[in-house]
């Protein structure tokens, strides 16, 4: 039985968003004191989690307990691959007093009220949810006795409860039984928590609660939704940068082939169809009058994105940096790249849609459940209250889910025939349509004591937007913030114990969309400073992991830092220079208060780099399901290899190309490491980020072997020697 549409009795608790409340302290410090707040601003988004963004206050809205003693947890957070469900299960089965085998894991439509108030992303699954969610699920347990006691006509503090089970005083209660006699809950305090160390699942191995669907291939993903009656959708999309949608001849797609309808709207045109084939001929076969701008080349957005065309902001500050390297000598510069990245999931973007008169249903891989659902709104003039948003599983997210007005454009669709319609990217749309990584330029500076030591150093980096433009954040952020934290996230300087660093983000708007991709500016960043502190350590004759060890803060991040360091050096086995033709180079970083370091052991064949094995120590706080962090960072190494080694869009004749796999190169099987060695650390009492951290390091800690092997400085990702 559901507890769905119950009554809550009062409020028990408010989270307060911490980082608001900072942002309306900073801003009214003035406007002449814009750079130090604007700094404070960074450094804040730098280190601190925000608070999550959706109820925290009803249980019902989170639990539904089933007849045969199940509890199914409506997690307003998306599952795409990464065992966000696993976790939280385990979470809340501790608190509920639950086997871990009770649990189910769904997610949260947006009928049920449990919505999230901003996305799934920035490797806050976990972590933003291990406060709320533990305290939801105790408060659960306790609304479940006291309605035991009423009842047993007893007293709810003489019960007890053992895997959804309530006894007391020679009776029992299973959780599915109490609830078939609940119209109304009270909602009592929250209780005390148990301490950590009493609970049964939580830091423990617990196998994927979604391990069985997708090794047998359980329609779980957007692309194998279904409903009744369903037709198929296509759009046409354009393939040249900045293309803005004129007009369209459709005469000859309308005499095609299953065609049921051809729908023009003020800014697409779309075509409805018996099938998927169908649909995408006739859309083909629709003359389109696109407006497109200047006839983009690659050397084009190069020069764009150089240090010191974009617009400049500091975002950190110690000491006199800028003096130190504008008027010393023996001055050390050097210059690194990244380019445009696509996102390349599996799945393309995609949705089902059902408007049904005043009402509408979509199902949808996304992960901004709540944003989606006020895009369909607001385009078919609804309230929000009557857009059901389903979400489903992804094929893959990395953040190009978090753009979703396909949803809008498949709801368009269906409200013209009446019907269901499924609506889904081809691969070249995908690739063409793309919210892309940004291109970067990293120009850095640094002077070294006579100790070997830094003096200064500071860090420039010139990227497009990640941040700024997208559905996540408002306009109003830009102007407020200044610097987009997406782009020079990663780009801060972590040794604190140099007296002078100073780190400057150049904005630069480019033609096409660039957005959020998995870990945001942290892997070009990482890549930028990490050589960079490789190669003056090699200018002072110094170890390169030591080098790192003596330049770390003596407080509670730089010990993290160190611990993290220490552990991947050691595991390692680090040796400096060429050994049996291999070499070892390092790289550590710090993303979202996670700390993280690789070692990358290399070798060269031919004109080939070949990665054999990579050691990586974190430390995410505490470790809800160890496995899983193991998998993040083996996927995470695997991907920003990937990135490192071979993925690259370029601009050809005002189009991003290419536009299928293959041409657009990508780590295979064969390219993976033979062995990956994780290292997890627990020196924090919750859980941290642990997504996007272990993307930081890799890129570095090979360009800096390769060095090692060819006495040659990679300065451009992806790596090459020819």
């Amino acid at each position: 039985m559901s507890e769905s549409g119950t009554k809550k009795t009062f409020s028990r608790r408010k989270f307060i968003v911490r980082s608001a409340v900072g942002v309306g302290v900073l801003l009214g410090t003035g406007y002449f004191t814009r750079p130090i707040w604007r700094r404070s601003l960074a450094e804040m988004a730098n280190s601190m989690e925000p608070s999550y963004m959706g109820d925290t206050e009803t249980p019902q809205l989170w639990f539904e307990v089933t007849a045969d003693n199940q509890v199914i947890l409506h997690s307003p957070k998306v599952e795409m691959g990464q065992g966000t469900f696993t976790g939280l299960a385990q979470i809340a089965a501790d608190e509920l007093e639950v086997d871990i085998r009770q649990m189910k894991v769904v997610h949260a439509a947006t009928a049920t009220g449990n919505i999230d108030g901003l996305s799934t992303g920035g490797s806050l699954s976990i972590s933003g949810l291990w406060q709320p969610l533990r305290e939801l699920a105790a408060t659960m347990r306790e609304m479940l006795k006291n309605e035991a006691a009423r009842i047993l006509k007893t007293d709810a503090a003489t019960l007890t409860v053992k895997e959804g089970v309530v006894s007391g005083n020679g009776q029992s209660l299973a959780y599915g039984d109490i609830v078939k006699t609940v119209t109304e809950w009270t909602i009592p305090d929250t209780p005390p928590l148990k301490d950590v160390s009493a609970y049964q699942f939580v830091g423990k191995p617990i196998p994927r609660l979604d391990l069985r669907d997708k090794v047998i291939g359980a329609p779980i993903f957007g692309m194998d939704a279904t409903m009744p009656d369903m037709l198929y959708g296509a759009v046409a999309r354009p393939s040249a940068i900045g293309a803005r949608y004129v007009s369209a001849d459709t005469t000859e797609a309308e005499k095609m082939p299953g065609v049921v309808k051809v729908v023009k709207e003020k800014d697409f045109v779309g075509v409805v169809a018996r099938s998927r084939m169908e649909a995408e001929n006739a859309k083909n076969a629709i003359k389109v009058t696109w407006e497109t701008g200047k006839n983009w080349q690659s050397e084009d957005i190069e020069e764009m994105i150089k240090v010191g065309k974009g617009e400049p902001f500091v975002i950190q500050k110690e000491g006199g940096a800028e003096n130190v390297l504008d008027n010393g000598e023996n001055i050390i510069r050097a210059e690194y790249k990244s380019p445009i990245g696509a996102h390349a999931q599996l799945e393309p973007n995609g949705a089902l849609a059902f408007v049904d008169g005043d009402k509408a249903t979509v199902m949808i891989s996304t992960q901004v459940v709540r944003i989606t659902r006020g895009e369909v709104a607001g385009r078919l003039g609804l309230d929000e209250e009557k857009v059901n948003i389903i979400p489903t599983y992804l094929g893959g997210g990395f953040g190009r889910r978090l753009h979703t007005p396909n949803a809008m454009q498949a709801a368009v669709l269906s409200r013209a025939v009446g019907k269901p319609v499924k609506c889904f990217f081809n691969r070249q749309e995908e690739f063409q349509n793309d919210t892309f990584r940004p291109p970067t330029h990293h120009v850095l500076r640094a002077k070294l004591r006579e100790d070997g030591l830094i003096e200064a150093i500071e860090h420039n980096v010139s990227s497009g937007d990640v941040m700024f433009g997208s559905p996540l954040f408002p306009a109003i952020a830009q102007p407020i913030l200044g610097a987009d934290v997406g782009a020079w996230r990663g780009g801060m300087i972590q040794y604190g114990k140099i007296p002078n660093y100073r780190a400057v983000s150049w904005r630069v708007k480019l033609p096409f969309a660039t957005s959020w991709w998995r870990s945001l500016g942290l892997l070009a960043n990482t890549f930028a400073i990490e050589s960079f502190m490789d190669e003056l350590a090699i200018k002072a004759g110094k170890d390169p992991v030591q080098f790192r060890l003596d330049q770390i803060q003596d407080d509670e991040a730089g010990h993290r830092l160190k611990e993290v360091i220490k552990a991947t050096a050691d595991k390692a086995g680090w040796k400096d220079g060429v050994h049996n033709g291999r070499a070892m180079g390092f790289a550590a970083s710090t993303d979202a208060g996670t700390p993280c370091a690789h070692v990358a052991e290399v070798s060269v064949e031919g004109q080939e780099i070949k990665v054999h094995k990579v050691t990586c120590a974190i430390d995410p706080g505490l470790a809800v399901n160890p496995d899983q962090v193991r998998a993040q960072c083996e996927g995470a190494i695997i991907m920003g290899l990937s990135a490192a080694l071979y993925e690259k869009m370029t601009v050809k004749d005002g189009q991003l190309t290419p536009t299928i796999y293959g041409p657009y190169r990508m780590a295979l099987m064969k390219h993976a490491p033979k062995e990956i060695d994780v290292v997890i650390l627990e020196n924090a009492d919750a859980p941290g980020a642990v997504g996007e951290p272990p993307l930081g390091p890799i890129g570095a800690a090979i360009a800096n072997a390769v060095f090692r092997l060819t006495g040659r400085r990679l300065r451009e990702m992806p790596l090459e020697l020819t």
